[in-house]
């Protein structure tokens, strides 16, 4: 994963070089922030490992002479920053370049070759690149495939056209175990409904230059006494009131002269099957702010008085083991790319790269393996598997 991630940001590197940044990426990274002072061996740990599985190195700020020199991030681009990771556990460092964290903040792991770019730039640039080439798009609703002696021959559209074709990829997202099901396939694969806020943060609390903010504690959310009483009355809201998840998260929107912040919390993370248009929890918004009051009590401002968030989602395709799939199906000439889950448009280019590797029977890259439907039928595999207790993603 390390390596496909790596590989991808890599391409997005060159192709903001190539067109001006038209998509506007940056790298203001992503930054885990703890409350515990207990919880600080385990993340000093896991950034080691995965610095030492080729992440970049890691440097630890402790307010002590001798201490590596910590490098603020930039507002916009993505060019003269550091790779790896920061780990702060100096809090007057913390507080001097996140003053809007809570003041109970004990440590904070700055990933830095991270960031968040405009998908739909990119995208319609990718686009306008490949009709460039001589692609054509058609937008039909697929009713079959056509197989002659398991090799794919066409598919049949609803409208009754049939296009024929030795070459077949199912990159369907949320449908792709369905239309994996046309191709005979059992594909592994389940789908989570993920749901996000737009938030006007009028008052500035949260810096317009933040990066990725992200709460690593389990908590309790800080209820009135009135509000403990009502919800433990209410049989379908008395779990508002036990241990929540960590992993809320929130980062700016939009230039600096926006006020838009997204806030989200995957805080009951549920097996579903995707229906359009999704379906929305009308009390997620206000869970979520008082989630990410924890981290930054500033937000409190908002309570009961914020203006009418936007409140949008979809669904993140996953396997167990939180890889995609990418490569050769049974039936000859199909292929697979999906389960990308909540990282998909920062593996797209490396995900889209490999998958083209298969089809045109180019070499893959050394990580292709990890990718391979095939790995399901490891038994080693699945055992390891049947004991797997996270899927390490927000």
């Amino acid at each position: 994963m390390v390596a496909l991630m790596n590989r991808s940001i890599d391409l997005l590197e060159k192709l903001a070089d190539e067109t001006g940044n038209i998509f506007h990426l940056n790298r203001r990274g992503y930054l885990f922030v703890t409350a515990r002072p207990e919880a600080i061996p385990e993340m000093e740990w896991t950034a080691r490992q995965i610095s030492q599985l080729g992440a970049g190195p890691l440097r630890v700020h402790r307010g002590q002479p001798g201490d590596p020199k910590y490098t603020p991030l930039i507002e916009n681009g993505f060019e003269n920053q550091p790779t790896g990771a920061d780990l702060l556990l100096d809090t007057r460092l913390i507080h001097k370049y996140f003053p809007y964290l809570t003041s109970l903040a004990t440590a904070a792991l700055h990933v830095r070759r991270a960031g968040w770019f405009s998908a739909r730039q990119m995208g319609m640039y990718l686009l306008e690149q490949a009709q460039s080439h001589g692609v054509k798009l058609i937008q039909a609703h697929i009713s079959g495939v056509e197989i002659i002696r398991n090799r794919i021959a066409g598919i049949r559209l609803a409208d009754g056209e049939i296009i024929h074709t030795g070459c077949l990829v199912n990159a369907a997202g949320p449908m792709l175990k369905e239309f994996g099901q046309l191709l005979d396939t059992n594909l592994p694969v389940f789908c989570e409904l993920h749901e996000k806020v737009g938030f006007l943060d009028t008052q500035g609390i949260i810096g317009r230059d933040a990066p990725l903010l992200i709460w690593s504690d389990d908590q309790y959310i800080d209820w009135s006494s009135e509000e403990r009483q009502i919800l433990a009355e209410d049989g379908e809201l008395a779990w508002l009131l036990e241990k929540m998840p960590g992993g809320v998260h929130t980062r700016p929107e939009g230039g600096s002269d926006s006020p838009i912040t997204l806030m989200l919390w995957e805080y009951q993370a549920q097996q579903s099957q995707p229906v359009w248009p999704s379906p929305s929890n009308p009390q997620y918004p206000e869970i979520v702010l008082r989630g990410l009051l924890q981290m930054i009590p500033g937000l409190s401002v908002y309570l009961g008085k914020s203006p009418r968030p936007r409140v949008d989602g979809g669904y993140y395709t996953k396997t167990k083991d939180n890889r995609p799939i990418i490569g050769k199906l049974p039936i000859q000439g199909t292929y697979v790319i999906g389960a990308l889950s909540g990282f998909g448009i920062m593996s797209a280019c490396a995900a889209g790269e490999l998958l083209a590797a298969y089809v045109v029977a180019d070499r893959l890259p050394i990580y292709a393996p990890a990718f391979s439907l095939e790995r399901f039928s490891d038994p080693a595999y699945l055992k390891l598997l049947t004991d797997w207790e996270t899927t390490w993603q927000l």
